[in-house]
């Protein structure tokens, strides 16, 4: 399986009661449409993607599937009740912007959910402090096509700075044998630590919104 043909299955604990038009920005071959599809069969989804090969595959997964970059596809937008940005954000030159104009495409009571990478992760944390290193790669946390970097605070500050208020989040990381180890000998101390990914669902409101912090459960 590529990184195109990803289903983010963690993502239900943040899933609505319904949905009936989703978009899926960044939806790669829309195997998460697909799989969204068995949850909410009557629900209209709707497929961007940046890489024109993947669209045969996408047309056969999303009702809609739009080809070009986010920003470019504004005007072909309709209005949703569930928009998901997983691992796409941090690829766009202006997040905020981009989060706070495809927001406005939400319907009232809809949702966003969210997922940015960790860059406080031990995995680039430690070279870094005890190596000086910060070396980019083809994937993960340091890929060389990230634009954006994001640690807990900048990441819910990022759904805020689009008057989006994060109603709940899940940690992404400590699935393993050893994470979960270390984590209890650590009393989570070092739980952002061991966080790959921040994934958050979020709600607009029509003020600013301002959050210090919000609970986090573990992503399963």
């Amino acid at each position: 399986m590529t990184y195109y043909q990803r289903v983010r299955r963690e993502i239900r604990p943040l899933l609505p009661k319904t949905a009936t038009h989703i978009l899926d920005v960044g939806a790669g071959t829309g195997a998460t449409l697909s799989w969204l599809k068995t949850i909410y069969p009557q629900a209209e989804t709707t497929g961007v993607e940046l890489n024109s090969a993947l669209l045969p595959e996408l047309k056969q997964s999303a009702d809609l599937a739009i080809i070009g970059s986010i920003d470019e596809c504004l005007s072909q937008l309709r209005t949703y009740d569930l928009i998901l940005f997983l691992d796409v954000l941090e690829h766009v030159v202006d997040s905020i912007d981009t989060l706070r104009k495809v927001s406005k495409c939400l319907k009232p009571g809809g949702h966003v959910i969210v997922s940015v990478p960790n860059v406080a992760h031990f995995s680039v944390a430690v070279p870094l402090l005890f190596r000086r290193r910060f070396t980019y790669q083809d994937v993960g946390i340091l890929d060389r096509t990230h634009l954006r970097f994001f640690v807990e605070n900048t990441a819910i500050k990022l759904l805020n700075d689009a008057n989006l208020n994060v109603t709940m989040g899940l940690i992404s990381g400590l699935q393993g044998p050893r994470a979960k180890l270390l984590d209890r000998l650590t009393f989570g101390f070092l739980r952002h630590h061991l966080t790959k990914q921040y994934i958050m669902s979020g709600e607009l409101r029509d003020h600013p919104v301002v959050q210090r912090s919000v609970p986090w459960r573990i992503a399963e």
